[in-house]
């Protein structure tokens, strides 16, 4: 079996019963797996089972997004688009994104928790068309890193707001930002 269907097998299992490792050995059983092999099919534990899931949303969400024509956008509108992709394919997996952030909440996954917004709000950038490579790179990760993480709280509330009400938050969160100033001539 192949790490992304471990992986798919966890997430579907850490809807229903949150995220141990005996949803991860459940997971191996799922897919025909021992659940001995946990150690080797799962070598960072949870949260590394967690990361895996995280890097495989990143990667579903460039390539969505590549396939759509963002270029014609404006760049606000470039990352809201991207955000919406994102919620949209995490949405079948909303409990298990719930109890992964719960888990992530932990002080000891604290780094865990940093590095995984960090390379998320980095591949939004990516898909969205920045190739930044100078100070606005790290500016503008930071800045969306505060908008995304807001966005997806108000997207994870308990009475599950419309879409089109994310995308509202979204968007008044994208014009409160700083505009960039122009250099004088």
């Amino acid at each position: 079996m192949s790490d992304a269907a471990w992986i798919h097998a966890a997430v579907r299992r850490a809807g229903k019963e949150g995220w141990s490792r005996q949803t991860l050995r459940h997971a191996l059983e799922d897919c025909g797996d021992s659940p001995e092999l946990i150690s080797s099919a799962f070598p960072r534990g949870v949260t590394g089972a967690i990361d895996a899931w995280a890097a495989l949303t990143d990667a579903r969400m460039d390539a969505a997004a590549a396939a759509e024509d963002l270029a014609s956008l404006r760049t606000p509108a470039r990352i809201q688009r991207v955000i919406e992709i994102r919620l949209q394919l995490l949405e079948p997996d909303r409990e298990a994104l719930r109890a992964a952030l719960g888990l992530l909440a932990l002080p000891w996954n604290a780094p865990t928790a940093l590095r995984l917004l960090a390379r998320t709000v980095s591949a939004i950038w990516h898909a969205a068309g920045d190739n930044s490579a100078d100070f606005s790179w790290y500016t503008r990760r930071a800045t969306l890193a505060g908008v995304y993480s807001a966005t997806l709280a108000y997207w994870m509330r308990p009475i599950r707001p419309e879409m089109d009400d994310v995308l509202s938050f979204l968007d008044r969160r994208l014009q409160d930002l700083p505009k960039p100033r122009r250099k004088a001539a």
